[in-house]
């Protein structure tokens, strides 16, 4: 823990205030960029496997990258490590035993540590999962999307529904017990009994978490340069409710604006980026938040997006490496807290940011008065006409 002077300013009167700032956990994401077939709603980072994928010559970028970083984060202990993509099953169960080798020696690991592959059900075999279970992976995300076979054509998906349910029957008997899956409402000529069709099939088959959430046409992809018709903003909000009250009646609690879990199987990586945690990204694209308590900063930095300058020495670096300001502290740290549904302790706030409460004080007092949060000093959280308004509510935050 570090005691450091910050500046506040209250009707042009600068106040100094000390305020605690402690390093919070740490997480390492790992980004493996080719996928498949590029999906017409995706506007990650991924790029379609053309060809042979570079496994040798990724990992060694990725150790050399590990490098660099572990000079100042080795004494932090990982709590999850997460491979992301793209489709990171497109990768052999060596090459990933191979990367989490390489950050074992270079990181200490949590005692409890979770370490989750994304997986594609149409990349995936009886041996591959077999591998990955071997490789050290104990959770897995699987990209279902739909169940329905008209619906999984739209959105360019390479498996069907039967390749689906075969993938989590397969994951399972190769040893996986904790695994998400991924599935999508709102789309294209869907009605509300598909998206409960879609849930009732999906957790039959009892998976440990869930995430459900809303298609939306993103700039820089297929569906926004070719719109599907989707169904009605009302008919959307029915289905939300209805499909809630569904994974309610299965056992699982929502945490997150769109994730949820049977008790004590929160996605731990994902819970660290909502609580304003630390995390490392490696990999072609990769973005990095990193707390430096004896300086007083936050830093985010992120690499550069092609897998191809990744591979090169002399163009792979550091992009866009910024030192957060206040007012980019306070609108990032709502913006993530606030998507927890049971909110988050205030002491994280400045434990998390350096910044006293009070810098938040007048948004705080607003927000209660129009009944976005819960009036409670202890925890920061969200009213259920704050969660029904998400996007108003952080905006109040944004100066």
């Amino acid at each position: 823990m570090a005691i450091f002077v910050i500046i506040g300013r209250y009707s042009n009167v600068k106040i100094i205030i000390m305020s605690r700032f402690t390093e919070p956990p740490l997480s390492l994401y790992i980004h493996l960029p080719w996928c498949a077939r590029k999906c017409p709603y995706c506007d990650f980072n991924s790029h379609e496997a053309k060809d042979v994928i570079p496994e040798e010559a990724y990992i060694t970028a990725l150790i050399e990258e590990l490098d660099q970083s572990a000079i100042t984060l080795a004494n932090r202990p990982l709590i999850s490590i997460f491979f992301g993509g793209g489709t990171p099953s497109l990768f052999s169960p060596q090459a990933i035993e191979a990367i989490l080798q390489a950050v074992q020696k270079r990181f200490r690991f949590n005692q409890n540590i979770e370490i989750t592959l994304e997986a594609n059900p149409g990349t995936v075999d009886e041996s591959r999962f077999k591998g990955f279970f071997a490789a050290g992976i104990n959770r897995l995300s699987l990209g279902i999307q739909s169940l329905q076979n008209e619906k999984l054509k739209i959105l360019g998906r390479i498996h069907d529904s039967d390749q689906a349910l075969g993938a989590i029957r397969t994951a399972k008997a190769a040893g996986f017990t904790n695994f998400n899956l991924d599935l999508m409402y709102g789309l294209p000529d869907q009605s509300i009994p598909d998206a409960l069709a879609d849930i009732e099939m999906a957790l039959a088959e009892h998976p440990t978490h869930f995430s459900w959430y809303q298609l939306t046409i993103e700039p820089n992809t297929f569906f926004y340069h070719q719109p599907p018709v989707l169904p009605l903003d009302d008919v959307i909000w029915e289905m939300q409710l209805a499909g809630q009250e569904k994974i309610a009646q299965r056992g699982f609690k929502q945490y997150e604006v769109s994730a949820y879990s049977l008790p004590n199987k929160h996605c731990l990586h994902n819970r660290n980026y909502w609580e304003f945690g630390d995390y490392l990204g490696i990999g072609a694209g990769a973005h990095s938040k990193i707390s430096h308590v004896n300086e007083g900063t936050i830093q985010r930095f992120s690499q550069v997006k092609n897998p191809r300058d990744y591979l090169n020495t002399e163009t792979r670096s550091k992009q866009n490496v910024t030192l957060l300001k206040e007012t980019d502290l306070i609108f990032e740290f709502m913006l993530n807290a606030l998507r927890l549904t049971d909110g988050i302790p205030y002491q994280y706030f400045y434990e998390r940011t350096g910044l006293s409460n009070k810098e938040i004080e007048p948004f705080i007092h607003e927000a209660l008065k129009r009944g976005f949060l819960v009036d409670d000093r202890e925890h920061l959280c969200p009213s259920e006409q704050g969660k029904k308004y998400l996007n108003n509510l952080v905006g109040m935050f944004l100066t």
